[in-house]
């Protein structure tokens, strides 16, 4: 009997990627739609693997449900495991997987896109020419080059971003915890947060969240920045105190907001809300302001990146199944 991947929080392009690639491995494939949580644990019969995106919930209440379901392997198809209780998945003796990179520089190129749209405002001069209004009016941007951009996190996606910004020109600082030699040798200075947060006219987030890393951007750390700094996150959602992001907005202190994440995007993002009326204020609000700039996940959104994860994903569970083990070890989380 082939063994079996059930697969929560899918779409249609996951269906279009991983029936493509698993003609390499011949598994049988469950789709749902819905998020896998408390509740939807129940929609497995029997499964050899689950695998998971950014807003499932796996919890120790799941993971438990997983394990008496007789689950071998929590796959995630995405880098972030935040939402995975790995101690709970250590407990019942789950193995937990995940893809560690795949193109990096796609979200590197979307948090690129975010600054040149914010700043020189060409979704709004797209819309403006539909309506046949010429006006240059309120569209005034600033050069990049020359400008200070800190880039808090250093990994395959902040490293990609940080040579894509050095080669506009720009001043680049960065943080990390273990420089990186290759950025070093480009000129790329390592400096501390705190000099990060006051000197960078444009700050880009790509960091993990964990506990030192949530709500990263606060009042104290925004106290410290310049006024109208721009601030673009496409790493974590929990990386920003939103309530506090909108107080800075509404005060002129951060001058321009791009983020493709957002800490309770579970309820919305993936899903078409046109015809709905959205409960949640905070995203209401942010979506308010003219210098604000929200997409919805979408930075990994690549022909390559989705590819890349099929790949990846599949790999790590045929390793996982076949020697209970992934040659690549950034990989393998329990």
């Amino acid at each position: 009997m082939k063994p079996k991947v059930a697969f929560f929080s899918t779409q249609a392009y996951d269906k279009v990627f991983f029936e493509k690639y698993n003609a390499d491995f011949g598994y049988e494939l469950d789709f749902f739609e819905s998020q896998l949580n408390e509740h939807t644990v129940k929609l497995i019969s029997t499964t050899d693997v689950v695998c998971v995106f950014v807003n499932d919930i796996v919890n120790h209440i799941v993971i438990q449900q997983l394990a008496e379901k007789k689950v071998k392997i929590i796959a995630l198809r995405c880098a972030g495991f935040n939402n995975v209780d790995l101690e709970a998945a250590k407990k019942y003796n789950l193995k937990v997987c995940r893809v560690p990179a795949y193109s990096p520089e796609a979200v590197a190129e979307h948090a690129m896109a975010m600054i040149l749209t914010l700043n020189r405002k060409t979704h709004k001069a797209y819309n403006r020419v539909r309506e046949q209004n010429f006006s240059l009016n309120g569209l005034l941007g600033f050069d990049l080059h020359g400008k200070t951009v800190g880039v808090i996190g250093t990994g395959h996606i902040g490293k990609a971003f940080a040579k894509i910004v050095n080669g506009f020109g720009c001043k680049v600082l960065a943080f990390d915890l273990v420089p990186d030699a290759e950025l070093e040798q480009l000129g790329i200075n390592y400096v501390s947060l705190e000099t990060i947060f006051k000197e960078s006219n444009i700050i880009s987030l790509h960091c993990p969240l964990n506990e030192k890393t949530k709500y990263l951007i606060n009042k104290e750390t925004i106290s410290l920045m310049k006024n109208n700094v721009m601030l673009i996150n496409t790493s974590r959602g929990a990386l920003i105190h939103t309530s506090d992001v909108i107080h800075a907005l509404k005060k002129g202190k951060i001058g321009y907001l791009g983020i493709d994440v957002y800490e309770q995007e579970e309820k919305l993002f993936f899903k078409d809300h046109s015809e709905d009326i959205i409960e949640d204020d905070q995203i209401q609000r942010l979506m308010s302001f003219p210098n604000v700039l929200v997409t919805a996940h979408q930075a990994f959104f690549t022909n390559e990146a989705l590819s890349q994860i099929a790949i990846v994903t599949l790999s790590n569970i045929d390793s996982l199944l076949k020697q209970n083990d992934i040659d690549n070890k950034a990989a393998l989380l329990v």
